[in-house]
């Protein structure tokens, strides 16, 4: 089926003489996680990750992909005739220097615009320029038209988000905005990245599978902003909470709009990381344009009194969901018939129990033995298995409630661990514990921090491939920049007191068993550690769950580290148990017992 697609597709590539077409992972709005109906990558590779980038030639094609999918892009790319590529290992090329090697001067690589940011197309005609090859926007998506049965656009009403959980008008966030674009001196600011939309305009919908955020555009004018949305998604409440703020136009308008400001020849703010080369295509020769970050990302990205509050509510519930279903697992397990997806099934119906509940916020991955292996695995009937009284379990999970979102994993012995799990869990342990209790002075970026987290498996010649920790959005994604405590997703971009990040070491056998320990995080001032010449920031905890006592070998545990994981199950027997039954708060208790 793989390769019937392959095929039809390069018989549109010969009509359009282009020697090689690129399907990245992406959508108009550089979204990680995307809308049926533009999940072009997956339907013609069949490789199911969130992140990954196909290039189809006249006789070859190579999909590239990171780390956490090694493993399952493996497997669901056998028999494709899909070559993989492993991304940031020595031996492999990047996609745009092996496109430059398989073409020949006067070829052509086919685009869709709409698909590429701005600064992905200038590298890749940077680089190709000089062999003579072109790049060429072929107007519509040619994976479009062999694809019979593509999902409809997604059709959901549009909610209000309210400011009891937004902390912040939509007024005053216009005006902040615009207060940016006057010392930019800018005269319109267009937005395309959806939950840069959903932030500014206090709305929440369900487009896209665990993000609450609509199909949408916007355009921020010095005296008007304007949102671009299908207008049979509007209901009259969110025509209420903008009336007078906000003019709404329908989402295929942009480009009228877009034509108006070049012929205005108006200046204007793009973020040229996420804003397609449509959207520029559509202004340059007219307007001048200024290519910067959004000042959205970070006013986004540190959270206000009122989004903390909220963070810290919804932990509470989901510490509750999560201690029914840790409990709930023990006792199953010995009686049979558990297995990944009922598991899975069992986490999502407790915290369905929860108020305020809106929908998980990304797949589950509950992921049994060798499976855990499998950093990003996602259990479906042909690869689920019962869960027995042995071997490690990793669970790695999150809702979005109103008032917050939530991503813990925790890894669960099921029968008596072996001396080399314990180990590698202690080691993966202490790196969680050893980046909780750091004190980092203002100034401080995630990459720096990275290391602190990997030290303990380093020690021992082990290491984990993805970075340890990743931005966290308010009732929005799951992965938020610009907070990225990683060794290669870190723009350089300093924490900042409110920011939200989660902290996920881990460790990965390939084969045998996967660990990984998270929690989310955020950034206060550390009032206990500073000097006169500079300002210490540390972090404090938001998830509530007991750590599996089982696994740990205290003799690798420092002091420091044995009186955190005490003072940290402390705080969770006293937070949740108020929540619990008789035999549930028991239970608890025993997990969270001191060591």
């Amino acid at each position: 089926m793989i390769k019937k697609r392959i095929e039809n597709l390069r018989k549109l590539m010969k009509e359009n003489n282009i020697q090689a077409y690129i399907i990245p992972s992406t959508d108009p709005h550089q979204s990680e996680y995307i809308p049926s109906i533009w999940k072009r990558r997956e339907w013609i590779s069949g490789f199911t990750g969130s992140a990954g980038d196909l290039v189809v030639t006249t006789d070859k094609a190579g999909l590239w992909t990171d780390s956490r999918y090694f493993l399952q892009a493996e497997q669901q790319l056998k028999g494709t005739g899909i070559k993989l590529f492993k991304i940031r290992l020595p031996e492999t090329p990047d996609m745009f220097s092996w496109i430059k090697d398989e073409l020949n001067k006067n070829d052509t690589v086919g685009i869709d615009p709409e698909l590429l940011s701005y600064n992905t197309v200038f590298a890749l005609k940077s680089l190709l320029k000089n062999k003579g090859i072109e790049v060429r926007s072929i107007e519509n998506n040619l994976v479009d038209i062999i694809w019979e049965d593509q999902p409809e656009f997604p059709m959901g009403k549009i909610k209000v988000h309210d400011l009891k959980y937004s902390g912040e008008s939509v007024m005053s966030k216009l005006n902040r905005i615009r207060k940016q674009m006057f010392e930019l001196e800018v005269d319109a600011h267009v937005i395309t990245m959806l939950d840069a939309i959903a932030w500014t305009f206090n709305i929440r919908c369900n487009d896209v599978d665990f993000n609450p955020v609509t199909i949408s555009y916007a355009i921020v004018n010095k005296n008007n902003a304007k949102l671009f949305v299908k207008l049979d998604k509007v209901t009259k409440k969110v025509k209420d909470h903008l009336n007078k703020i906000v003019e709404i136009y329908d989402y295929k308008e942009l480009k009228k709009d877009l034509t108006l400001l070049k012929k205005e020849k108006k200046r204007v703010l793009l973020d040229s990381e996420t804003c397609s080369q449509w959207v520029v295509d559509c202004l340059k020769q007219g307007c001048e344009l200024k290519y910067g970050e959004s000042p959205i990302t970070l006013f986004k990205a540190i959270k206000n009194e009122t989004e903390l509050n909220g963070f810290k509510e919804a932990h509470i519930r989901d510490g509750v969901a999560m201690a029914k279903f840790l409990f709930w697992l023990e006792q199953s397990v010995p009686n049979g018939r558990v297995t990944e997806i009922s598991a899975s099934d069992k986490l999502e119906s407790l915290r369905k129990e929860q108020a305020l509940f809106k929908g998980l916020s990304f797949t589950t991955i509950a992921a049994y033995k060798d499976h855990a292996a499998i950093i990003h695995y996602e259990p479906c009937p042909e690869t689920d298995v019962e869960l027995k009284e042995e071997g490690l379990f990793l669970l790695d999970s999150g809702a979005q409630y109103k008032d917050g979102t939530t991503d813990i994993t925790r890894t669960i012995a099921l029968g008596k661990p072996t001396d080399e799990e314990k180990d590698r869990f202690t080691r993966v342990l202490k790196g969680h514990i050893d980046l909780a209790i750091t004190s980092f002075p203002i100034g401080t970026v995630g990459k720096q921090l990275d290391t602190i987290a990997r030290k303990p498996l380093w020690d021992v010649r082990l290491n984990y491939g993805h970075g340890t920790g990743h931005g966290v959005g308010s009732f929005l994604s799951v992965h938020e920049a610009p907070p990225a405590i990683s060794f290669y997703r870190c723009r350089g971009i300093p924490l900042e007191i409110g920011m939200v990040s989660s902290n996920e070491p881990g460790y990965y056998e390939a084969g045998k068993f996967g660990i990984r320990i998270e929690n989310m995080i955020f950034v206060i001032k550390d009032n206990e550690c500073y000097s006169d010449e500079f300002e210490f920031y540390k972090f404090e905890n938001l998830t509530l769950c007991p750590i599996d006592l089982r696994l740990i070998k205290p003799e690798l545990l420092t002091k420091k580290e044995i009186d955190y994981i005490n003072n940290y199950h402390k705080q969770v027997f006293k937070t949740i148990s108020p929540y619990l039954n008789s035999e549930e708060k028991k239970w608890l208790k025993n997990s969270t017992r001191p060591i």
